[in-house]
């Protein structure tokens, strides 16, 4: 599973990776955790756009949308919600953590990739009303089997589109799901980096550079 993330990529280059029509607002960000507004690149209307989204889906056709799962297995995805044929996301991140067992503690790792500093995470979204009317846009993580560089530290890992496949993800007219499952292969391992991080990251109000730190 993915529960922690960082997003320290200059705007400018979200805009111009993502093909963004403005540059977002946003802040560098080295401690994503589950059910704070994270950045969602959705394609609306003729265009892609960045919003912030809660991390935690609430679609409805989950039998209880008090699960709010942060992640979705992308085995039975196209199982259990209509988002993946038309709520389709991109989540931007820098890299994400996952945490070994070692005796009684669990030490944390930080997961980048070695020849960019952008991930683009396969995600769903979907618009909830509350009952005074108001929209809640919520977003979840598709996930897939880890890699050989994951393995060893957890068992499952984020889908990590490749760029090419970014517009593919996004077009709300494709369907077909034999050439979306293409695309949920674990990434390669030998493009990608693990190192152990300071405990700092256990801190969820704790979002500094320190918590990338190699040891």
């Amino acid at each position: 599973m993915c529960s922690r993330f960082t997003l320290i990529i200059y705007p400018e280059v979200l805009a111009k990776i993502f093909d963004l029509q403005e540059i977002p607002q946003i802040e560098p960000r080295y401690n994503i955790g589950p059910s704070q507004q994270i950045a969602c690149i959705r394609h609306i209307g003729d265009h892609n756009q960045l919003d912030l989204l809660k991390w935690g889906l609430l679609p409805s056709l989950f039998e209880d949308v008090t699960l709010a799962p942060i992640n979705t297995p992308s085995e039975t995805v196209h199982e259990i919600t209509h988002a993946i044929k038309y709520n389709r996301c991109i989540i931007p991140a820098s890299g994400f953590y996952e945490w070994m067992p070692q005796g009684d503690r669990k030490q944390p790792y930080y997961i980048r990739l070695l020849n960019s500093s952008t991930m683009g995470f396969a995600g769903l979204w979907e618009t909830i009303k509350a009952e005074d009317g108001t929209e809640l846009n919520t977003c979840c993580i598709l996930t897939t089997d880890a890699n050989d560089i994951v393995k060893p530290i957890h068992d499952r890992m984020p889908v990590v589109l490749q760029p090419e496949d970014y517009n593919l993800w996004l077009n709300r007219n494709m369907h077909d799901p034999n050439e979306l499952e293409k695309l949920y292969k674990p990434y390669p391992a030998d493009l990608m980096y693990a190192h152990p991080v300071p405990d700092l990251v256990n801190i969820p109000r704790f979002d500094s550079a320190s918590c990338i730190v190699q040891m």
